[in-house]
């Protein structure tokens, strides 16, 4: 018995070492901080040229539902499938999952577009990531 509740105290013991660890590593900044214009210095130029190449996938999305997996494998060529949005209502445009803006679709030289009516700030977005 003994040796289990070694075992647990142990366990605690990691868990309370690693929250300290954690919560002296994390930087908290204020918000203002993030917002602020100020003038980039060269050395904050250069890191963000190095992230500026990295490709990102950015996907439009019409609506969703949800279904059970046997309405799921009755689908078929001609099937409908009803989603959660109004005809007309604008599209979600989504950068890496994230909802970034919305829009509505158009069309030019027959391919599909998106314009872009709606784009949500970067304040709005930080504040959906605490």
């Amino acid at each position: 018995m003994s040796e289990e509740g070694d075992g647990l105290d142990a366990w605690g013991e990691a868990m309370a070492e690693q929250a300290e660890s954690e919560a002296s590593e994390v930087e908290t900044a204020e918000l203002d901080e993030l917002t602020e214009d100020k003038p980039m210095t060269d050395e904050q130029e250069s890191k963000l040229d190095t992230i500026l190449d990295i490709p990102v996938t950015i996907s439009m999305e019409v609506g969703r539902t949800n279904i059970s997996i046997r309405n799921l494998l009755q689908l078929n060529q001609g099937s409908v499938v009803e989603l959660d949005r109004v005809a007309g209502e604008p599209l979600d445009v989504l950068v890496n999952g994230t909802l970034i803006a919305h829009g509505e679709v158009v069309v030019i030289n027959d391919k599909f577009g998106i314009r872009l009516t709606d784009v949500i700030s970067q304040v709005e977005r930080i504040k959906k990531l605490k």
